[in-house]
């Protein structure tokens, strides 16, 4: 632990700094570059505002690829440190003119700064995860500014210095640093690699969609890991010293984590048996929807009102599911309805099986069919069963349709729909009695 307080190579860094101020600030042309700094910033300022709407109506204009639109929306920002750039060039040229080209040096080195700062920007904009394009421009420009200034080396003995001993593992502020980035790294290249092949395997014809998720998954868990275990490895961790801590996670699965592995254990055994993959329409308990996407701990639902359900895969398996499209599209509904006795049967079963082929969602590879189920209170009671093939695009609004052609078809065969009749019957007379008229008042005042 006494080398973590060591601050002798701090001290020595922190001296060099300031020999290198007074070197390169300590002096009048030096000091006149800072002036013009300070002019010239602002200057690029209010042109960046006056040239700002040109260039956003024009790049509205244009008509760009989708992975460019970034690239554009970024430009009106980067248009001040642009207009910045081109003036320490154009002020850099003429002291280059006129006197020696070292007493440019700041200048240059400011610079130098902002085109790293430009260009690595410019590039941050096709990373999609604005976090990470912040964090690694960051990073990236740091790296870049300490090189230009000549500042890398000894940046680099400070962080290596500030360290201490884990067993006999010497953990330093530079192994930190380089474990992270090469962790950040290696996890955005696997997860890169993985969507490229992910996609890959989803336009594979001879794959059904739960072998595509399945293989998905399972080689971006691969990826991921190996990515783990290469940045571990590159900051010289033995591996084998992570088996101490094995017990205490087995532990940790064993009371804490039970219904996270049962639901990726449950996931796994719904792609190998395929009784469940995307575009399937399914029915759990009040939840009928398709299956937009499969998780590692859950099902994505969506139902015909918008509403997303997430249900975990334990669910899918403990649970009743009744799936409408498992091994066949074909799905058939069923609509009772009631007739009038006056009515002819066979009449009324041929007019409903016709008005219901005449939808376009019903199935014409089985017709429909409408059997007589029995004599009703009041009716004749009918029950109309079709075919559709997609259930995915609802149920519901199919049965309203088939009902409205049935309704159009019964009025316009004379067909009706009776009203239930009921009958009073009176054990015992009742007497009615009427109540005198009360007279007129007009008439008792006229006589």
């Amino acid at each position: 632990m006494q080398e973590f307080f060591d601050i002798a190579p701090l001290v020595d860094w922190l001296s060099a700094a300031y020999q290198w101020l007074i070197e390169h600030v300590a002096d009048p042309w030096n000091f006149l570059q800072l002036v013009l700094l300070a002019l010239l910033y602002p200057l690029a300022r209010f042109a960046a505002r006056r040239l700002g709407p040109l260039l956003e109506a024009r790049l509205a204009s244009l008509t760009v690829r989708p992975g460019l639109a970034a690239l554009f929306r970024a430009l009106p920002s980067l248009l001040a440190p642009v207009v910045f750039l081109i003036l320490l060039w154009f002020v850099i040229g003429i002291m280059q003119e006129m006197t020696w080209p070292s007493r440019s040096y700041l200048l240059r080195i400011v610079a130098s700064l902002m085109t790293a700062w430009i260009v690595i920007r410019l590039g941050s904009t096709f990373i999609r995860n604005p976090v990470v394009a912040k964090t690694l421009t960051l990073g990236v420009w740091t790296l870049a500014a300490l090189n230009i200034t000549g500042l890398l080396g000894p940046a680099i003995e400070v962080m290596d210095a500030l360290s201490f001993n884990v067993g006999g593992l010497r953990i330093s502020l530079l192994t930190v640093v380089n474990g992270m980035a090469s962790l950040a790294l290696l996890l955005w290249g696997a997860s890169a690699l993985s969507r490229i092949l992910e996609a890959r395997i989803n336009r594979l014809p001879d794959l059904t969609p739960s072998v595509q998720v399945l293989l998905g998954k399972l080689l971006k868990i691969t990826l991921l890991t190996l990515a783990v275990v290469i940045a571990l490895n590159s900051v010289g961790i033995d591996l084998t010293a992570l088996a101490v801590f094995s017990g205490a996670i087995g532990v940790g699965i064993g009371f804490g984590l039970q219904k996270v592995v049962s639901n990726l254990i449950s996931g796994v055994i719904l792609l190998l048996d395929k009784s469940i993959k995307p575009g399937d329409v399914i029915e759990l308990e009040d939840t009928f929807g398709w299956i937009t996407s499969l998780g590692a701990r859950y099902v994505s639902v969506v139902t015909r009102d918008g509403k997303e359900y997430l249900i975990p895969n334990e669910d899918l398996i403990t649970h009743r599911v009744v799936n409408w499209s498992f091994s066949n599209d074909l799905v058939r509904l069923e609509i009772p309805f009631g007739v009038d006795y006056s009515c002819d049967p066979h009449e009324v079963r041929r007019v409903a099986r016709e008005a219901a082929a005449k939808s376009p969602r019903v199935s014409d590879e089985t017709s429909p069919v409408c059997h007589l189920v029995g004599f009703g209170d009041s009716s004749l009671d009918f029950l109309l069963r079709f075919w559709i093939k997609d259930p995915q695009a609802g149920v519901v609004n199919i049965k309203g349709e088939v009902l409205l052609a049935v309704w159009d078809a019964f009025k316009e065969q004379g067909i009706e729909i009776p009203y239930p009749h009921r009958k009073m019957i009176l054990q015992e007379p009742i007497i009615v009695k009427t109540a005198p008229e009360a007279p007129n008042p007009l008439e008792a005042s006229t006589s």
